[in-house]
Formats: C-alpha cells, sequence, structure tokens
C-alpha cells in the first residue's frame, strides 16, 4: 500500500514522536519539515491554513490533512489494518482506545506544570510548594498506570503491545527522566524495560529526547 506522506513537526516534541514511532511500527516511509519552536513558526498564515490549533502534529497525505497526534496515530494504524496494534472488534479496540485517550486528556495534562517547571526551566515562576503539588498530581496518575500494569502484567491494554503503548510509552519515559522525586513503581519500572526492547523505543525514546 503506497501513500504520499508527510509530517510537519520537530523531532523534540513528544507529539510528533508519537507519530514517528507508529510509522516505524507500521515501516511506513515519509517526509518531515521542521515546524514549532527553533524552526518555522506555527503562527504563520502558511500552517494555520493546515490546523488552527497552531500545534504540531501536522499529517499530509493523500486523503488530506489531519492534526492531533493520537488521532493521527489511530488513523496511520487503520489505515494500514494492523489490528494488532487496534483490534477491529468493538470491545478489545475500546479497551486500547480508553488508554490513548487518557492518555491525551488525564495524563497529558497532569504532567503540564511539573514538566514545564522542571525542564523548561520554571517560565511560569511556580514556587516550591506549587511544583511539589504540581509533581504529586503527576505521580498521582502515573499510579494509576502502576495498578494496570499490576493487572495485566505485560502491557497497557493486556499480554500485547499495542499502539496505545506507543502513546504511554512516551510519556513513562517523560515521567522518568524529569527531576523530580518519583514513587517506587515496580510495575512501571519493569514496563519501561519492556518497552526499551522495542526499536521504536530506542529511537523515540532512548536516544537523549524527553
Amino acid at each position: 500500500m503506497g501513500h504520499s506522506l508527510k509530517i510537519l513537526g520537530r523531532t523534540s516534541s513528544i507529539n510528533v514522536r508519537k507519530v514517528l514511532w507508529t510509522c516505524q511500527e507500521l515501516g511506513i516511509d515519509y517526509t518531515r519539515e521542521d515546524w514549532g519552536i527553533g524552526f518555522k513558526p506555527t503562527q504563520s498564515a502558511e500552517f494555520l491554513a493546515l490546523n488552527p490549533n497552531a500545534q504540531i502534529p501536522v499529517l499530509i497525505d493523500d486523503h488530506g490533512v489531519l492534526w492531533e497526534s493520537n488521532t493521527i496515530c489511530r488513523y496511520l494504524v487503520n489505515l494500514y489494518q494492523r489490528h494488532d496494534l487496534l483490534p477491529a472488534e468493538p470491545a478489545p479496540r475500546a479497551r486500547v482506545e480508553q488508554w490513548i485517550d487518557w492518555q491525551a486528556i488525564e495524563l497529558n495534562r497532569a504532567w503540564g506544570d511539573a514538566f514545564t517547571a522542571l525542564v523548561r526551566n520554571n517560565p511560569d515562576g511556580l514556587d516550591a510548594a506549587q511544583i511539589d503539588a504540581a509533581v504529586q498530581v503527576w505521580n498521582d496518575k502515573m499510579g494509576i498506570l502502576e495498578q494496570q500494569l499490576v493487572r495485566t502484567n505485560a502491557y497497557v491494554a493486556g499480554d500485547e503491545f499495542t499502539l496505545a503503548d506507543i502513546l504511554i510509552g512516551l510519556s513513562v519515559h517523560r515521567w522518568q527522566m524529569t527531576p523530580m522525586a518519583r514513587p517506587p513503581y515496580p510495575a512501571i519500572g519493569a514496563y519501561y524495560q519492556r518497552l526499551s526492547q522495542h526499536k521504536g523505543f530506542q529511537t523515540f525514546a532512548l536516544d537523549g529526547h524527553n
């Protein structure tokens, strides 16, 4: 199946790396252009015509333009009919998709203040108590993931690696790399080691990213 595929976004973006890892799992060839902080501005009229939210990544292919990283990943997996990564049957598919949505809605929101303060040199000027509270929020959400991984003893949605593990795996790596106190979550630690065997995780997480 041949498709002309272009991805707009800088590789330092975790959301761009979700799409790139998905492409690697699917064996898709693509071209990529640097957009975002330090590169071409997403507030430009050219980019806003593609994504009015001025956010990366954007995907352009034979079928048109897409934005929202998790949606792009789902689209690509569906396009290439990789039902091992996103099942076709409604119930197992929903169990994967609930964790995909949890990453975007719950986990992504939880790390915002802590990551910005501790990795991006506290541009919002949070005091120590506010940073500690933000770290607690992030760790509490990771505790939900810990409980799920205790149940599955494998991957996020069950015994097999799925699309949810690409999106959440990069999030786990960000949590591991942020300089802060973390609870001893052994199931997450074991999960991190399992993910480390995947070439996509090695390329798009372990290779100097956070």
